[in-house]
């Protein structure tokens, strides 16, 4: 079984003083660089998933802005791969996938950016291609949504959809665990 760590969306905009500042940031990029840094220590792949919008009414991820760079804590290395995504799917209308297929990939580790639009999203495409996966919690984040005249707060959003992608979609671990386990 081959395993390659996906990283979506850790970029600048999501973080303080960015356009669309999420929730906690530099901790959850903080964990993602723990697993990136394991990942590169056993010259695993690695892809990084970043998002450029391209719709006319976007606010951010703007082509060509500091706000669309990956973030500093989890820059890519020359010789890993960089996907460009346009939706939230990081699958569709990418080569995502044939990235994978090259690489005879067939095991996912994810983490990134936000829990309840683009992981989720990618999460559950993954699964339908057929991957399997392992999500790493703590190093993903969202932000506070609002329904029905009411706020949901960004802990209570993220709580809910790790708890819908777990067992039928990916298998979810904190960072500790994964990295307890992975180095066993």
């Amino acid at each position: 079984m081959s395993i390659a760590l996906i990283l979506i969306d850790i970029q600048n905009d999501y973080f303080k003083n960015g356009k669309c500042e999420l929730f906690n940031t530099e901790k959850t990029a903080e964990n993602a660089k723990k697993i990136l840094i394991l990942f590169r220590k056993n010259n695993l792949p690695i892809i990084h998933v970043q998002h450029i919008s391209m719709s006319s009414t976007a606010s951010f991820f703007l082509p060509d802005t500091y706000g669309s760079k990956i973030n500093k804590i989890v820059l890519p290395f020359e010789n890993e791969e960089i996907i460009i995504k346009h939706t939230p799917d990081s699958f569709f209308q990418t080569r995502l996938q044939s990235c994978l297929d090259e690489k005879n990939i067939d095991k996912l580790v994810i983490c990134g950016m936000m829990s309840h639009m683009c992981i989720d999203t990618s999460v559950r495409t993954a699964k339908k291609l057929g991957y399997d996966i392992t999500l790493i919690s703590d190093a993903c984040t969202t932000k506070n949504l609002f329904w029905d005249d009411k706020e949901i707060n960004a802990e209570t959003v993220h709580q809910v959809f790790m708890a819908s992608l777990q067992n039928s979609f990916a298998d979810i671990k904190n960072t500790d665990i994964f990295l307890s386990n992975y180095c066993k």
